[in-house]
C-alpha cells in the first residue's frame, strides 16, 4: 500500500470523488494500494499541497490540478483526499 500525505493531519478531508462541480480544495493525501498508480498520479502533479478544482463529476471525474486538466476513474478519485476550501460569495 502506498500513501503520500502532507505533514499536517488529513482530518476534515474528503475524497476527490465527493467534491461538487466548481468546488476547490488542496490535496492532503494520495492513498492507493497500487504503487504504480501512485507513481503515475505523482508524475502528473497529483501531490499533497496541489490545488484542485472539480470540473465534472459525471460520467467521469475531471478536475484541474494546479494548471493541468485530468480525468480519472471514480475509484482512483476515491484514493485522493482533499481538504475543501471555503468559497467566497
Amino acid at each position: 500500500m502506498s500513501s503520500v500525505r502532507l505533514a499536517f493531519s488529513s482530518n476534515g478531508a474528503c475524497p476527490l470523488s465527493s467534491m461538487a462541480e466548481g468546488a476547490r480544495g488542496v490535496i492532503v493525501e494520495v492513498h492507493t494500494h497500487d504503487e504504480g498508480r501512485a507513481d503515475r498520479l505523482l508524475s502528473l502533479g497529483v501531490t499533497p499541497g496541489a490545488s484542485v478544482t472539480m470540473l465534472q463529476t459525471f460520467p467521469g471525474v475531471v478536475f484541474l490540478c494546479d494548471q493541468t486538466e485530468l480525468a480519472v476513474e471514480r475509484r482512483v478519485a476515491n484514493t485522493i483526499l482533499v481538504r475543501l476550501q471555503e468559497t467566497r460569495p
